[in-house]
């Protein structure tokens, strides 16, 4: 399982650690691409050592990683992101967005005739259903409302990709108690 994550300038960091730590504490493979090799958050927090996206071959991942922030914006108007949510909707491979960022999947029509949760204010009639709770699943999509829920959005990422002992083996690292 290797796993995928697009950020741009603007990026809410919270919503972008969260995963990619807990990703990492599992010893999964993460690539994190963005525009250039370094990315600054809306609080100012910068990552380096990005892998730039135009390198990115996205066919060999299988979960599609989009953290939420001002960057949505971005992110939405990207012909090059816009391909990548393409190909991973129509392989039906997954596809995890918090807050901002299930937003473009419902402007791109993949959020139709769906459970999901987005950003409360920015939810808008995208054909499905808006469940306001933490993290909704359906299918191949998993949708997160709000920084607030990062770590379970993390977790959901994990259940949802992989077998259940990896969840479990995380939770007893960081005394995670169900």
């Amino acid at each position: 399982m290797k796993y995928l994550a697009i950020i741009f300038n603007g990026f809410e960091e919270e919503e972008a650690m969260a995963p990619f730590a807990m990703i990492r504490r599992c010893k999964l493979d993460l690539t994190i691409a963005s525009a250039s090799t370094s990315c600054t958050g809306c609080h100012d927090i910068t990552l380096t050592d990005l892998t730039p996206l135009n390198k990115v071959n996205y066919e060999d991942y299988d979960c599609l990683i989009l953290p939420g922030g001002p960057h949505h914006r971005y992110l939405a108007t990207e012909p090059k992101v816009k391909e990548i949510i393409d190909y991973f909707m129509a392989e039906k491979k997954m596809v995890a967005a918090i807050c901002a960022s299930p937003t473009i999947l419902g402007k791109m029509g993949y959020l139709e005739g769906k459970n999901y949760t987005c950003f409360t204010s920015m939810n808008a009639d995208f054909g499905g259903n808006y469940t306001d709770e933490g993290v909704t699943v359906d299918g191949n999509i998993i949708s997160s409302k709000s920084v607030a829920y990062s770590l379970e959005f993390a977790y959901k990422i994990i259940e949802e990709t992989q077998d259940s002992s990896v969840l479990e083996k995380l939770f007893k690292q960081i005394y995670h108690e169900k």
